[in-house]
């Protein structure tokens, strides 16, 4: 895993600016021309392809040129690796809370047990009598 982590690094830092994660969320529908991706955002076409040009370094993005035509669209194998990391994540989160649970569990049963020994303050009571 330690191999992977610069391309990691790339993925999650391509997807850390909302409109690149704008951008994949449009190219799940299907491929799509720089045109059409920069349509819906309010800047200029040069910025625009800079968020592209990060999406492509990243892996998580293809584009080819035909004529004047640059057509992008998504390489979701890119997002293997973060898929698997964020699978160990979870494997990891859910031992660690399996084991305070437990450790939860196991402080309740000894404050019951503690609790069951204690004489209860009717006992009490009844013996002053």
């Amino acid at each position: 895993m330690a191999n992977q982590s610069p391309r990691l690094d790339q993925i999650f830092a391509a997807l850390a600016d909302p409109t690149r994660r704008a951008i994949v969320m449009r190219l799940c529908a299907g491929e799509a021309s720089v045109g059409e991706l920069a349509d819906p955002f309010d800047m200029a076409l040069p910025s625009f392809m800079k968020h592209i040009h990060v999406l492509e370094t990243s892996g998580l993005v293809q584009s080819e040129k035909a004529g004047r035509v640059r057509t992008c669209r998504l390489s979701p194998d890119a997002l293997l690796g973060a898929e698997d990391w964020f699978q160990q994540q979870r494997a990891i989160w859910e031992a660690r809370l399996d084991r305070f649970e437990a450790y939860v569990m196991k402080l309740k049963k000894e404050k019951e047990r503690a609790a069951a020994k204690r004489p209860s303050r009717t006992t009490k009571r009844k013996g002053a009598e």
